[in-house]
């Protein structure tokens, strides 16, 4: 099959599907899609397929078809019988899903028999053309308002005089960057953060103390820069939230992100350490956010970062116009803490897009603090060849029950690992660690253990 690294997929004319694109790491979430879908559709088998840039050395999901030209192009030029696993990115990959055939002819029978399907991502694109088909309907926000929120330089221009924001300054040349940063540095001396205008997980950011930082980081490059003063600070809480309309923004919650090297976000831990207080402000400031949202007719999930400095001081960072990297646990924590019945986080989205509202018996709970949490993105900072291989576990979900029910104080799990003698690019996600437990101390261990596990089964080229 041309262009389609692995499938498992089998169709089944008696069943009613929708689609997934986005990596495996997100994968869980359509768990709980699917069952939203069922409540919409008691009369029909809802089931889901999901195409995945995400190269493997085996696969325990069901229904799902690999596409990476990145790997698939290494495969034709490489005389090496190592296999190999790379991260592309979301444009090459949308791209090369949009315009491969066995893709289409798939669409084209389900179509067929089903008469639309709707399409499920974790960031609406508009490089995914497949939803500018008849009958295919995406479901989540529009994909021209998701990258015009995503641009940082666009957030901190509308939101400079709403919320607080931190001194900051455009810049439209690598040049003028250049000169603005170094008349700032008496200043500005603890650091100046500069970010492209996109920039998901810090990969396009930086604190600069020298202007070295900025010519080994951007190369001189003339592009849009945003640079903002940075702030000493201990916290970057991030809250999730999906908008319902103009009106109506839900709010599942507050996680403190792990930063590293002031940019490189490696996980979340819940619940949030921050003081009440704090957190209410950030709840008021994310509701703001989220009807600005509304008002420019964004519907569906979406998140907002913060810093809250050694004052107590609460500053923006960044609005998430997508599902964010607590979604799925988010899911899972309010699964066991909500009234039963009570819509989850893309049951909630679902209702966003199909009906401009959430459903009548939505429940906002703020109270989850029995279920602690915290996840780890194993990524590699360097070509790395795996010299060992962690069994997939994939049911993140049944953990958070055996925990919230009391049947596990705690328990840790290693998802995603990619396999034993692989040759793992720079920027590639090995695995991910998720552990949840009864305290934050049992959480925190999980975390630990889950990562020296990793460790064991990689050395550096």
């Amino acid at each position: 099959m041309e262009h389609v690294l692995f499938t498992n997929f089998e169709y089944d004319p008696n069943k009613h599907y929708f689609l997934y694109v986005g990596e495996l790491k997100t994968y869980g979430i359509n768990l709980f899609f699917k069952e939203a879908l069922q409540k919409l559709f008691p009369d029909k088998e809802i089931d889901f397929f999901a195409i995945v840039p995400d190269v493997f050395e085996q696969y325990d999901y069901d229904n799902i078809i690999v596409i990476n030209p990145v790997v698939e192009n290494y495969i034709k030029r490489s005389h090496n019988k190592r296999k190999i696993s790379s991260r592309i990115t979301s444009r090459e990959f949308y791209t090369a899903v949009s315009h491969n055939e066995y893709v289409h002819s798939l669409i084209n029978k389900i179509i067929e028999n089903q008469k639309e399907l709707y399409v499920y991502m974790f960031e609406s694109s508009p490089y995914l053309t497949l939803i500018e088909r008849d009958n295919v309907h995406l479901i989540g926000p529009d994909p021209f308002l998701v990258e015009k929120f995503n641009n940082k330089i666009f957030q901190y221009t509308l939101l400079k005089d709403l919320i607080p924001v931190v001194e900051h300054k455009i810049c439209n040349t690598f040049t003028q960057l250049i000169e603005e940063t170094e008349s700032l540095r008496d200043e500005w001396d603890e650091g100046i953060f500069v970010t492209l205008e996109y920039s998901a997980g810090g990969a396009n950011s930086v604190v600069s103390y020298t202007k070295r930082d900025l010519f080994n980081k951007y190369k001189g490059f003339d592009t849009n820069y945003l640079m903002s003063r940075y702030i000493p600070h201990q916290y970057d809480p991030t809250v999730l939230g999906v908008v319902g309309n103009e009106n109506d923004i839900y709010i599942a919650g507050v996680a403190d992100q792990r930063i590293v090297d002031g940019t490189r976000f490696t996980g979340s831990t819940y619940p949030s350490v921050l003081p009440d207080d704090i957190i209410d402000k950030l709840y008021e400031y994310t509701r703001t956010i989220g009807k600005i949202l509304g008002k420019y007719g964004y519907r569906g999930i979406f998140g907002c970062d913060y810093i809250v400095d050694d004052s107590q001081n609460i500053y923006f960072v960044e609005i998430n116009a997508r599902k964010q990297g607590t979604t799925l646990e988010f899911c899972c924590t309010l699964e066991n803490c909500l009234p039963k019945d009570a819509p989850n986080l893309p049951e909630l989205e679902l209702y966003a897009v199909l009906h401009n509202k959430f459903p009548e018996n939505t429940v906002e709970k703020r109270d989850c603090k029995d279920i602690h949490w915290g996840t780890y993105n194993f990524k590699v900072p360097s070509n790395t060849v795996t010299d060992g291989y962690i069994p997939q576990f994939k049911d993140e979900r049944e953990v958070f029950k055996k925990v919230a029910q009391g049947k596990l104080k705690k328990d840790y799990v290693v998802l995603e690992h990619i396999g034993n003698d692989f040759i793992i690019t720079s920027g590639t996600f090995l695995a991910r660690i998720v552990s949840v437990a009864q305290n934050r101390e049992d959480m925190a261990e999980g975390i630990d253990f889950g990562k020296k596990l990793v460790e064991n089964t990689i050395f550096i080229l």
